[in-house]
């Protein structure tokens, strides 16, 4: 077999196909069987939308870079991820792509949302400029926490979408925290996030005090980023564990993560090795054809995934989660706890109910796009996200 070698810009990639092994694939929470579902293993990995270095596109700020190449792969994982709970947001985890067949209008709005202009919701323009906010200077490599932090401020304008944001610092989840943001009222101004739900509950005939009560009771799709530091300049092997039931999970969104300039999003693994899909290749910026229409198969990975070792994993990493209802997440919390009960598997973060005494102000936790107060913030964001709490046995 060829091994996987990495090639940036220049040179064709060659990868190693899957082992013949009878361990269970874990891809986004979907288990497969190489010996008898690789063709289905190969088009989920395929239907994710890929996002790699770009080149000629409009330069950043005007003035700024017009590729990305060398400095933004952290920024295009988070993409990747995001995206990922985009598509589960509005296309659903059993959507899959194939090459040339004519994709639903809601996908090419997912996929719009990214492109490398300044107007799109999650571009690398968006990303790399809000950044600067957060002290990140247009071109300078982030972190996990940092990527997780911009996008969280980006959704909010994403009214589409209509998403609750939460990251969960300090390697704690509050469910007190999340049902906060996720049982919020809606932002939209009328009914442009959520105009099926307005019209169904008046169609039916309920009184308009009904419907303002129900939509205010109702639950935002949940995208939940926690990152952790899991060990010192490796990852510590007792947390091995415990990140591949991260995969196993059905809300799961993968992981993103990675020594400064080589960051990646995993999606999977097999055996001890992790699956991940590589920002690390240029391609050209793509354009809406004469049509109107966006050619789109260079943001869908067609080879084999590349794997690597998970002893490999530098310990900096963001998990994702994707609960789109109220049920998905108090199955998720349920799973949590049950894997604390896993012999040999350490929690890379604790679950609890209400806020611990000892954490800061809440309110920073749920920081809007236009909060200005900069000392308050500057903790929370990552300078190569070297002020994690380390956690140990």
């Amino acid at each position: 077999l060829l091994l996987a070698t990495l090639t940036y810009d220049t040179l064709r990639f060659e990868y190693e196909d899957f082992p013949e092994t009878k361990e269970p694939v874990w891809i986004l929470g979907r288990k497969y069987s190489v010996l008898t579902e690789k063709e289905e293993i190969l088009l989920d990995v395929t239907s994710r939308l890929w996002f790699t270095y770009r080149k000629n596109f409009p330069a950043i700020g005007g003035t700024g870079p017009t590729s990305d190449t060398g400095w933004g792969c952290m920024l295009r994982c988070g993409q990747m991820i995001f995206a990922q709970a985009l598509v589960c947001r509005h296309l659903g985890r059993d959507w899959r792509w194939t090459k040339g067949k004519r994709q639903m209008d809601n996908y090419f709005n997912v996929l719009n949302a990214f492109i490398d202009k300044k107007d799109s919701y999650y571009s690398i323009h968006q990303i790399a400029q809000m950044g600067v906010g957060e002290g990140k200077s247009i071109g300078q490599w982030y972190g996990p926490n940092t990527v997780a932090q911009v996008l969280k401020k980006l959704a909010t304008f994403d009214t589409w979408s209509s998403l609750a944001v939460h990251i969960a610092m300090d390697n704690t989840v509050v469910m007190e925290e999340i049902q906060r943001v996720c049982q919020s009222s809606f932002p939209c101004a009328g009914a442009a996030a959520c105009p099926s739900v307005e019209a169904d509950l008046l169609y039916n005939g309920y009184p308009e005090e009904a419907g303002v009560r129900e939509r205010l009771s109702l639950w935002k799709p949940l995208v939940l980023l926690i990152p952790l530091r899991l060990g010192l300049t490796e990852i510590n092997e007792a947390y091995i564990e415990t990140l591949k039931h991260c995969f196993m999970m059905p809300q799961s969104l993968g992981v993103i993560g990675g020594k400064p300039n080589s960051a990646h999003y995993f999606i999977g693994y097999v055996g001890e090795e992790l699956i991940y899909l590589d920002p690390h290749t240029t391609q050209p910026a793509v354009e809406p054809n004469d049509s109107g229409c966006l050619p789109d198969e260079s943001f869908h990975c067609q080879h084999p995934p590349c794997r690597m070792s998970i002893a490999e994993l530098d310990p900096s990493i963001a998990v994702g989660f994707f609960c789109n209802t109220e049920e998905d997440f108090n199955d998720w919390c349920q799973q949590i706890k049950k894997l604390s009960l896993v012999r040999g598997a350490l929690p890379m973060f604790e679950l609890v109910e209400r806020q611990p005494s000892h954490f800061s102000n809440p309110d920073i936790l749920n920081l809007t796009p236009d909060s200005s107060d900069a000392d308050r913030l500057e903790r929370f964001f990552d300078s190569e996200d070297e002020d994690f709490e380390i956690l140990s046995l």
